[in-house]
């Protein structure tokens, strides 16, 4: 009989394969890219890291740390993706620089967390498990952050639950939800032969949560998205206000650093 690790594998692997196909088939790829290309990319790493585990099991951390960096940095250009797919009505109003501002403050608040992430027995950890660790929960709090926020102003932004945009953040931030908790669990459990198995039980809480993620996604992806709707004229003029104030403060800052040669003579 398989073990329940094996099952969920298979499912996992299964569920990838089944949210690619729709993604395929609804031509989700024109829109969201990056969020394709990521599922491909965890498709075919759930896949490549039992390779290599069975192949080279002495490189056991290096295998584990290079895919968390590599799904670290995917996760946070699908954020900004995301992000920029919820100001698609208002994307021609926007400067250009916009996606780079989005893009800095994901980062930045990717650091802020980072700097948080503490907990009895950390600095004794090997490095690359410290890393590792570090980016996980990193990267978790971030998706948490990032479905609180689209939720709580989805009325504003004007989305609703069968749009992608909060499609997606909410497979996210339920996976990060459990696997935070589960983060959270362990370090208060500690870790001893005697609890190797319930240590190890705890792990496929994770596993489950994120391949009931994939199964949400082939739900609401095996659905036809409504037609976007407009921002509300407050948030609107809000975001705009946003926008023409940056542009009006790096033009200003822009002209501070000319030359008094290079700046027109009042009259």
């Amino acid at each position: 009989m398989a073990s329940l690790e094996t099952v969920l594998q298979f499912a996992g692997v299964a569920a990838e394969a089944a949210i690619i196909g729709l993604i395929l088939f609804r031509r989700v790829y024109k829109t969201l890219p990056l969020f394709s290309s990521y599922l491909v990319w965890s498709f075919v790493a759930d896949l490549g890291v039992v390779l290599l585990l069975g192949r080279f099991p002495s490189a056991r951390i290096s295998i584990y740390l290079a895919s968390a960096i590599i799904d670290s940095i995917f996760m946070l250009c699908v954020l900004m993706e995301v992000s920029m797919s919820v100001l698609k009505p208002i994307r021609g109003w926007l400067p250009r620089w916009i996606i780079l501002a989005v893009g800095l403050f994901v980062t930045l608040v990717g650091a802020v967390i980072w700097q948080f992430i503490r907990f009895p027995g950390f600095n004794s950890l090997p490095h690359a498990f410290q890393l590792i660790a570090h980016l996980q929960m990193t990267v978790s709090a971030v998706r948490v952050l990032f479905f609180l926020v689209l939720a709580c102003f989805s009325q504003l932004l004007s989305i609703g639950w069968r749009d992608r945009e909060l499609q997606i953040a909410t497979g996210f931030g339920f996976y990060a939800i459990v696997s935070l908790s589960v983060a959270l669990l362990h370090v208060n459990q500690g870790y001893s032969p005697e609890l190797n198995s319930r240590y190890h039980l705890i792990d496929l809480l994770g596993t489950a949560s994120y391949v009931c993620a994939l199964f949400y996604w082939i739900v609401s992806f095996a659905q036809k998205v409504p037609e976007r709707r407009e921002f509300t004229p407050q948030m609107q003029n809000f975001l705009l206000a946003v926008a023409g104030n940056a542009r009006a403060t790096r033009m200003a800052m822009t002209g501070a650093s000319k030359p008094d040669s290079d700046r027109p003579v009042p009259r």
